[in-house]
């Protein structure tokens, strides 16, 4: 992995602030912090590698990648990172660190393309023979990642009947960023969120949880109780803990506003700087 002599400042790239719905202006969720040349990633949603392109990041691999779970919309882009940045020349492995069942799904995922894998190494490509492999490491939380003055935390948080997510917490030049995963509300999230400098958090509008807000969806209310936090929640997370920034993206819209979305903050109690994300934003 890569090594810096001391930490640089922390930066935060929103590349993808999406959900499952296909919405043409927001790509799949993944998250970038930078401490000068080190990249670290957070989900690998749709186009991810794109995204890192259209953000002037390497697509050549980052320095590690953190799974805040296995769900389909988080993790769609993660064949498109492992092989793309091989094709773009990344030459040794990169770190993915995730919960339990991140294994398996990177080998049935390199497994699939083992015929590609196979023709672009020994085909007129020419491409970096093993370049395309990556370094596995499950975890059930903890410190997760501590190189070059920055350090990773993984907190277990509470996705529906997920049996493992992770929110994480990036430390790093005396700066503190918390991206909250996909999570209820939880006592464990709102001590992670405690003065971070930036808190990049999903959330969903309290106002859009009648079950024909989601076609078919009888069980719509409880799952967002169970699986999201809801404007409010947050709201009055985001009072206690006092983030300096928080910044929402993967927002379970359902037609909501953004007025809508940032009225819902404010009954809940936080008066501080809150921006609802692009795709592409940095803070």
């Amino acid at each position: 992995m890569l090594l810096l002599a001391q930490a640089a400042a922390l930066t935060v790239f929103t590349l993808g602030t999406g959900t499952p719905f296909p919405d043409p202006a927001r790509q799949g969720p993944a998250t970038a912090v930078t401490a000068g040349s080190m990249v670290l990633l957070f989900d690998a949603g749709s186009g991810v590698e794109r995204q890192l392109r259209a953000a002037g990041l390497p697509i050549s691999g980052p320095t590690a990648l953190f799974l805040t779970h296995l769900h389909s919309d988080h993790t769609l882009g993660l064949a498109d990172l492992i092989l793309t940045s091989w094709v773009m020349r990344r030459t040794k492995p990169f770190a993915i660190l995730g919960p339990p069942g991140t294994s398996r799904m990177v080998d049935r995922l390199t497994d699939a393309y083992a015929e590609d894998i196979q023709i672009r190494t020994d085909g007129l490509e020419h491409e970096v023979p093993g370049g395309w492999k990556v370094d596995v490491t499950e975890t059930r939380g903890g410190v997760v990642f501590d190189s070059g003055g920055v350090k990773v935390t993984a907190i277990p948080v509470p996705h529906g009947n997920w049996p493992v997510a992770f929110g994480y917490v990036v430390e790093g030049a005396g700066k503190r960023v918390v991206i909250s995963g996909d999570t209820r509300y939880s006592e464990a999230f709102e001590a992670a969120a405690r003065d971070a400098d930036v808190l990049v958090s999903e959330v969903y509008p309290s106002t859009r949880m009648a079950p024909e807000d989601r076609p078919g969806g009888a069980d719509w209310p409880e799952y967002l109780r169970q699986f999201h936090i809801s404007t409010e929640e947050l709201g009055r997370l985001a009072a206690r803990a006092r983030p300096k920034l928080l910044v929402l993206t993967h927002i379970v819209r359902m037609g909501a506003t953004d007025d809508e979305i940032l009225a819902g903050i404010r009954r809940g109690g936080y008066q501080g700087r809150v921006v609802i994300a692009n795709d592409l934003d940095r803070y």
